[in-house]
Parts: C-alpha cells; sequence; structure tokens
C-alpha cells in the first residue's frame, strides 16, 4: 500500500465470504501501479468515465494498470440526465465486444453518477463482477461511492432501477478536488454537513468552526472531513447493508431534495444543492415539531449559505407538488412517505406522518427566509 492520510475498512456480514473492503484516502492514488496491481493482480479491466473526467485523468489511470494488461475504456457523455439503461447498455455492450469474462473488474471514474452506472453495470454483467470506485467528486467520495448502493433514474423517479453491489475497494485520490468547479465542491460539502445533522453533533460541531478552512480546500482539515465522513457512512453501511433501518437515516434531506431533482429537471439542480434544500426543509419542520432547537435550523442555513448552496425552496413547487413528486420515492412504504426528521442534533429518527400542512408551513417559511 502507498503512503496515504487514512485507511478504512467497510466490515459486512456475511456468512460465506470475506466481503469486507478498504477505502484508502490520500494524494496521486490514481498514479500509483503498485496499489492497482495489489487489488487487481493480473486481472483485465473496464475503466469506465465520462466526456470531463476521462480526459484529465484516464491516461494516468492507464499508465498505472501496465501496458500488458487488457483495458477496455468506456467515455459516457457527462450529467445526470445520462444516468440511464442507455448508457448501462453502452457499457454492457463495449464489455460483451471485448470479451470480458468473470475475473474482469470495473473500475468506476468520475462522480456519483459515474459510479452508480458502473456499479449497476458490473452487478448485471455476466451475473455479476467485481468493481472498484475511483470518486473523483466530494460528494462522491463521501457518500455514494462507498456502501455499494448502484443505480439509474427513471421517469418516475431517482434511482429507482438498480442493485446493491459493494465494490471491491474506493480509492480517493485528494488531488481530484483540486479541479472540481466549487458548485460541485460545494455539492459534496452538503453530504458532509448530514452526518453531523444525524449521528454526530460533535462532528457538526467541528464543521461549522472550520467552514473557512473548507471553503479554502485545505488539505488537513479536507481529509479530515472526508474520513470522518466515510468513516460514519461505513459504520451505518456494516449495521445496516440493505437500509431495513438505521441506513435509511443517511437519505435525511434526500426525500425532499430528490422532488426537487425530479420536477425541476435531472442536473438542473445539482444532487446536493437539492440535498442541502431538503435538510433544510427537514430541520425545519423538526423545528416545528419542537425536536429540535430553532439554533440548530439557523446554524445549519448559515453554514450551507457559506459554500452558496440552496436553503430555499424552488418558488414554483408548492407542498402539492413535493408530495406529487415523493409518491414514487422508492422510500415509500405501505404506500406513506417515510421522512427523515432530527430528533436531536446528531440524532436523526424516521416519521411517517408529516402532514401536506406541516410541509405548506415549511416551505412559506422557507421562502420567506430567502
Amino acid at each position: 500500500m502507498p503512503t496515504t492520510s487514512h485507511t478504512l475498512q467497510v466490515e459486512l456480514a456475511s456468512e460465506s465470504a470475506d466481503r469486507s473492503y478498504p477505502i484508502v484516502i490520500g494524494q496521486d492514488l490514481l498514479r500509483d501501479a503498485g496499489l492497482f496491481d495489489e487489488l487487481l493482480t493480473d486481472r483485465p479491466v473496464v475503466l469506465v468515465s465520462n466526456d470531463t473526467i476521462s480526459p484529465l485523468y484516464a491516461a494516468q489511470i492507464c499508465s498505472a494498470l501496465g501496458e500488458a494488461r487488457q483495458v477496455t475504456q468506456v467515455v459516457l457523455p457527462d450529467g445526470e440526465v445520462h444516468k440511464n439503461l442507455e448508457s448501462i447498455d453502452l457499457i454492457l455492450s463495449a464489455a460483451l465486444a471485448d470479451k470480458h469474462e468473470r475475473r474482469t473488474v470495473f473500475l468506476a471514474l468520475g462522480g456519483g453518477v459515474v459510479g452508480d452506472l458502473t456499479g449497476f453495470a458490473a452487478a448485471c454483467f455476466l451475473r455479476g463482477v467485481d468493481f472498484i470506485q475511483l470518486p473523483t467528486t466530494l460528494l462522491a467520495q463521501v457518500d455514494s461511492s462507498v456502501g455499494g448502493k448502484t443505480g439509474v433514474n427513471h421517469s418516475a423517479g431517482k434511482n429507482l432501477i438498480g442493485a446493491f453491489h459493494q465494490p471491491l475497494a474506493v480509492l480517493i485520490d485528494l488531488q481530484t478536488l483540486r479541479t472540481l468547479p466549487a458548485r460541485e465542491y460545494a455539492a459534496g460539502i452538503a453530504e458532509i454537513i448530514k452526518y453531523g445533522c444525524i449521528c454526530d453533533a460533535g462532528f457538526f460541531d467541528w464543521l461549522t468552526s472550520v467552514s473557512d478552512d473548507l471553503v479554502a480546500r485545505r488539505d488537513l482539515v479536507l481529509a479530515e472531513a472526508i474520513k470522518r465522513s466515510c468513516a460514519i457512512k461505513a459504520r451505518v453501511v456494516a449495521a445496516d447493508e440493505r437500509e431495513a433501518g438505521v441506513r435509511a437515516h443517511l437519505n435525511f434531506g434526500h426525500t425532499f431534495g430528490h422532488a426537487i431533482e425530479k420536477v425541476q429537471g435531472y442536473g438542473e439542480w445539482l444532487h446536493g444543492e437539492a440535498v442541502a434544500c431538503g435538510m433544510v426543509i427537514a430541520a425545519k419542520i423538526s423545528v416545528n415539531r419542537g425536536y429540535i432547537l430553532p439554533e440548530v435550523l439557523d446554524r445549519l442555513t448559515t453554514f450551507l449559505e457559506r459554500f452558496n448552496l440552496p436553503v430555499s425552496p424552488p418558488p414554483d413547487m408548492d407542498a402539492d407538488a413535493f408530495l406529487a413528486a415523493m409518491a414514487g420515492d422508492k422510500k415509500v412504504a405501505k404506500g406513506k412517505i417515510r421522512y427523515i426528521l432530527l430528533g436531536s442534533l446528531g440524532d436523526a429518527i424516521i416519521v411517517d406522518d408529516i402532514s401536506h400542512h406541516e410541509i405548506g408551513d415549511a416551505l412559506t417559511s422557507l421562502v420567506k427566509i430567502g
């Protein structure tokens, strides 16, 4: 293994095999031939990326993989709008055309869209092959690359088609964050603060205290934030791999956020932007119910605004629009929408009894704040 800032292990229960995998956080991992050799030995590779990320990093990865290894490159169009079954077909068709076998390992080089697509394609190819996450966005590094959720969007809703398929490893190269646009960086920050909200009040306090360092992308603070986020995600996934219980807490802000993405059009709001607004809506309802103090909402809103993240809902979305969009969410159970609220700072709860009136009140007050 190379010298890294941090190495974590995701421990998963299994009756038949060791299904744990490492999360490696460090500098220049995408260039590290020894690391790839250790993880892959001589296995062939399908390298999946998009037309934004591939020109930046694909050449150095191919160099690290070595000339002797069979490598098939698949370059997809960039954007959430392409997170669909057509892209899955492009990946699978390329792998089949080059006669890849079950020894093949798929590599996901990109953000959350590429990671979800590649993971789902790997789950489908020859009934399942290994894959490695190489996340290049902050949001993917702290959230979607860890935990094995893969899939694509459908016109009826986000991520409605997919599979749980855990990666062989997650390699987080901090160098990729240097070229990340400010808007995408901020979207990742939204997922980081989520962890403090739902299960670690101390982490929330620390994040708000180092917001200037995070805005400046200072390496040591950013590496610590990524490590602590991944550690929380790893613990939750280990306890509840398929979201039967506590893993649902990770959806704080997502139910409202997915509704925003669906109504506004996938890609109009970045996922992290929609989650930021969704967290504020959920926190406002938590305040209105007396679960948390208004100062918690104020601190969350102030933190998000430091990164120019949206804290007010789209003006064209009222309670009816949210409810209609959320009715098709994959988290609906027995016809009831499940929401994640804050029982207190650092303690998320699941409820299914939020009324139309409560949503309307929260939206109205937040539009006034915004």
